[in-house]
């Protein structure tokens, strides 16, 4: 039986794209004893496949830590998935603030040592005696407390570009760094002092509640469900908001906005921004905050040797790479001497800039009129030029079009020269196979289409 996926995530973008059915983009996490780990994953993955879950999942002998994408109307049938174990009935699903259809293309389960590493090897360490929760109006009033320490427990470049009012924000890379530096910081308030903490989706701090406590604290406490539901929370019951800026996620989107403001700086030139990337460079892949002016100087890379680099024949770029660890082995989380802007640590909440709303009326929406010509088929990076097949209607130089995927997003701009089928022409037409300069890379999933 199929336990793997078979499928691209340009194709499964594809199938989604056909199928044009609404997904819902969700988390949870449970801390349990679970004596099989490998059955256990394999199970998820028969009943979830099924259901056209897509997700990444890591499942231990101490729990379960997932981050999905499910489609609306197989909600319910997922969550009967969840409540045929007794440590998942009831559990709370965190939705996200803001939905993407594209947030996973590959549904991944895997068995870790941890559900989060957290660098322990003490076993009188009882991970589900963990602390109060706090929910958001709870919270909030324990933050005006000034009996009070409210602890961040991610990473940098989350906590870089959001946080809550107040807090600690440690200058670790991961979980695990941050355990001895907050014990040794807190070691004083043992006993008399409020310990909150906080995450993304609560599994973080959760764990981290049953450590502070088991190193002796008194008064623990963490936000039930972390910043997404704090979020949802507030959202419902018009609460005002002491997290300041976005909430960082780990998907394609990297981000969710929770309030206007902007609290992060572009890492290369300075200017209010918030908005993480990954360096273009295969090679690199550095994650950092880049503005819009940046990335098209830049081409979405994170300095002028890896510009370089990506402008090099793909076989020397591959040559290059040899022996090295590359693609998700070598993500790393901005630390650079090329970023000459990059906070961490003891950060502010000073607002430098306010986001532009983004507008949810469907009217707005259709006020640019388009018509579909064709899809992508190929993109050739050393020359930037786009390849796509014409499906419907003809495509003219002068033409205003627009490209749109789930990783491109929506880019507009005008056809200065058209090659169809090799060869220069003023008019392309359905069947005719065209390429054109393009200042941006295309996916196979790309749509081609013209406004009117």
């Amino acid at each position: 039986m199929q336990l793997y996926n078979t499928l691209s995530a340009e194709e499964r973008a594809r199938l989604i794209d056909e199928a044009g059915q609404e997904r819902l983009t969700l988390s949870f996490y449970a801390y349990a004893k679970i004596e099989n780990p490998k059955k256990f994953r394999d199970d998820l993955f028969i009943a979830w496949n099924a259901l056209d879950a897509l997700g990444r999942i890591y499942v231990a002998h101490e729990g379960i830590n997932a981050q999905m994408s499910v489609p609306a109307e197989n909600f319910e049938a997922f969550r009967d998935t969840l409540e045929v174990y007794d440590f998942m009935k009831g559990i709370r699903l965190n939705v996200a603030v803001e939905q993407d259809n594209y947030s996973f293309l590959k549904l991944t389960i895997k068995v870790r040592n941890k559900i989060v590493a957290d660098g322990l090897n003490d076993e009188t360490f009882d991970v589900t005696n963990k602390g109060i929760h706090l929910k958001a109006q709870e919270f909030n009033n324990m933050l005006a407390d000034p009996n009070t320490i409210v602890v961040d427990f991610r990473n940098h470049y989350e906590s870089e570009v959001g946080h809550f009012e107040g807090a600690i924000t440690p200058d670790v890379e991961n979980f695990r760094e941050s355990l001895p530096i907050i014990n040794e910081q807190l070691q004083d308030f043992k006993e008399d002092k409020n310990l909150l903490m906080y995450c993304t989706g609560g599994i973080r701090c959760e764990k981290a509640s049953a450590y502070f406590k088991h190193q002796g604290f008194k008064n623990v406490y963490q936000l039930e469900g972390g910043i997404i539901e704090y979020t949802r929370q507030i959202k419902e019951k018009n609460i005002k908001s002491k997290f300041i800026g976005k909430n960082f996620v780990f998907d394609h989107r990297l981000g969710e906005r929770i309030t206007d403001d902007i609290i992060a700086q572009c890492h290369q030139c300075g200017k209010p921004c918030d908005n993480h990337t990954n360096c273009a460079n295969d090679a690199c892949h550095l994650l950092f905050i880049q503005c819009d002016e940046c990335k098209a100087v830049m081409e979405n890379t994170c300095s002028t040797e890896c510009h370089e680099i990506i402008h090099l024949p793909q076989e020397e770029q591959v040559a290059r790479r040899k022996g090295l660890q590359v693609g998700n082995k070598v993500f790393r989380k901005g630390k650079s001497e090329a970023l000459k802007f990059k906070n961490s640590g003891d950060l502010s909440t000073q607002t430098l800039a306010k986001a532009k709303p983004e507008t949810t009326d469907i009217r707005q929406k259709i006020k640019v009129k388009k018509v579909l010509i064709g899809k992508g088929e190929h993109y050739y990076s050393k020359s930037k030029i786009g390849q796509f097949l014409i499906e419907n209607k003809e495509l003219s130089v002068g033409d205003k079009v627009l490209i749109s995927g789930p990783t491109t997003g929506e880019q507009e701009f005008t056809i200065k020269e058209i090659f169809a089928n090799g060869a220069s022409t003023e008019i392309a037409k359905v069947g005719d196979q065209v390429t054109f300069e393009l200042p941006f890379r295309v996916r196979l999933s790309d749509k081609l289409y013209k406004i009117l």
